[in-house]
């Protein structure tokens, strides 16, 4: 079974065709040969079958030859046609006559078997070439059939490679010239362009592709909506739109395509929520125009441009609105700290002195309740230090007014765990990096004191173009982001301002938490 696996493996080219459907395709071929070549390959076949005849009714002079003549005729009708084929079987039976058959020097048979064999012939060979010339065509047909599954093909594997770019989050800026390179090779074209809709009067071309050597359109370059084209057709309908000639067209942006020697285009719209965004446009510079399915496969292209603007959309919709949530929760807290040191802290440190005061107003013989206006003020004293810590721990102080560097160092100093610290920070960073840092660290510092069983702490921070925060334990391993988890809280934070949090923890091996936030984007 396997040898015969390997035999038809063996028999079929790359493409999937038998040697049989090679051989066929040599002998009957979709498209039509030169004449001359057809007339020069009849003489030969005519000539050659004439030598063989006469060679062989030297051998058996009894037998009739005249079948050979037959293979001349099959070829020219596989290869050009019943006309062809029919001159050349006119041709065959004159030549086998006064070559081959006692005629007295004349192209009729004047013998009656003679005349019956050549009677015979002729219909033979029409009905030959009738058969060829089916064959001829169903070989065209065929061929027609494994080009257009080829260029289906073809087009499905294109698709297959944008969408494969859209699921994966790929940004809109990328997704754009794949998808104008993969419809230009999709569907065989060179002439490809990918606009937006700037105004109700303006597009600009974002991704686009040319022919070779021809004139193109720069990325950027604004085309009015004036006048007819493909893009204002889109437009003004929200729908698939071609025009067959550009010929007498009014309009700049008409007057622009003829300049770059396009003759035909066909659009489709990208629609992005409901609204026409843009348009995917093919353009042709042949004088016949694009096929009627040209429209559907632009548009299969086009719904994966558009799911990748509303992806993109999407995303940046989400991780604004997240931004807002943590810079909301970020000022509530703050408003607390403010609060509680304004309010409940000043008024705590005031009742302390006011009882303090008291205190030594009392008698001498008032010893009693001296004591215990004491061990008030004690209590005093610690809701003011646990006031303190609340308000710190809501909002560190230090943060707004230091910056990110003193408010780690700080977090070390209070750190029951050993913390070594390689801090290189040039100035301050944007508000939102600071805070979300802040966090970060002192989350980690606290689950390593409850949890990692660690003996040292490794905080690393640098900033460039981006902050990169590394917090490295030498404990148990066995962190992660998981639910009920706090780092929970802290990968959506540092997401929330465009930032990637990752955790590595093997158990037995400790904990490396790194953070990687870009600057630009705050």
């Amino acid at each position: 079974m396997s040898q015969r696996r390997i035999a038809l493996t063996t028999d079929t080219d790359r493409d999937g065709r038998t040697r049989t459907d090679r051989l066929l395709a040599v002998l009957l071929r979709p498209t039509t040969p030169p004449l001359w070549l057809g007339l020069v390959v009849a003489a030969v076949f005519i000539t050659a079958e004439t030598v063989l005849v006469y060679r062989l009714r030297v051998l058996a002079p009894e037998n009739a030859f005249g079948a050979l003549f037959l293979l001349g005729v099959l070829v020219v009708s596989a290869g050009w046609g019943f006309w062809l084929a029919v001159g050349t079987s006119v041709a065959s039976a004159v030549v086998y006559v006064y070559f081959h058959m006692d005629t007295n020097g004349a192209i009729v048979p004047i013998h009656p078997q003679d005349a019956v064999a050549i009677l015979i012939f002729l219909p033979v060979a029409l009905l030959a070439n009738i058969l060829a010339g089916q064959a001829r065509l169903r070989a065209a047909e065929a061929e027609q059939r494994r080009r257009e599954a080829d260029a289906l093909a073809e087009q499905q594997a294109a698709l297959r490679r944008v969408a494969t770019l859209v699921a994966r989050g790929t940004m809109p800026s990328e997704v754009f010239p794949t998808a104008v390179a993969e419809l230009s090779r999709g569907l065989g074209v060179d002439n490809v362009a990918l606009l937006q809709y700037e105004t109700d009067t303006a597009v600009v071309l974002l991704a686009a592709r040319a022919e070779k050597g021809a004139a193109k359109m720069a990325i950027g370059e604004r085309l009015s909506l004036a006048g007819e084209s493909v893009a204002a057709l889109v437009h003004r309908t929200g729908a698939p739109a071609r025009m067959d000639s550009f010929d007498g067209v009014t309009g700049a942006t008409a007057v622009r395509v003829r300049e770059l020697g396009l003759r035909s285009a066909v659009g489709a719209p990208i629609l992005v929520d409901g609204a026409t965004w843009g348009a995917l446009v093919i353009a042709s510079s042949q004088s016949e125009p694009l096929p009627p399915q040209t429209e559907a496969r632009i548009g299969d292209f086009a719904d994966l441009v558009a799911t990748a603007i509303s992806n993109a959309q999407t995303r940046a919709e989400l991780t604004a609105s997240r931004a807002r949530i943590v810079t909301a929760g970020d000022q509530v807290r703050r408003r607390f700290e403010r609060d509680l040191h304004d309010g409940a802290q000043q008024r705590v440190v005031s009742l302390g002195l006011e009882l303090r005061a008291i205190e030594a107003a009392l008698p001498a013989e008032s010893q009693d309740l001296c004591n215990r206006m004491s061990r008030v003020v004690a209590g005093l004293s610690g809701v003011f230090a646990d006031l303190q810590e609340i308000s710190r721990g809501i909002h560190p102080a230090i943060l707004s007014k230091g910056g990110l560097g003193p408010a780690i160092k700080m977090l070390a100093r209070r750190s029951t765990v050993p913390v070594d610290l390689d801090l290189a920070i040039d100035g301050r960073l944007p508000e939102s990096v600071e805070v979300a840092a802040y966090y970060v660290v002192a989350e980690a510092l606290t689950n390593v004191a409850k949890h990692a069983h660690a003996s040292a702490v490794t905080i690393c921070v640098s900033s460039d173009d981006s902050l990169r925060l590394a917090i490295t334990d030498d404990g148990v391993g066995g962190a992660g982001a998981r639910g009920g988890s706090g780092l929970i809280g802290l990968k959506d934070r540092v997401e929330a301002i465009e930032g990637r949090l990752q955790v590595v923890s093997p158990a037995g091996s400790g904990t490396r938490l790194v953070v990687t936030i870009p600057l630009q984007a705050q």
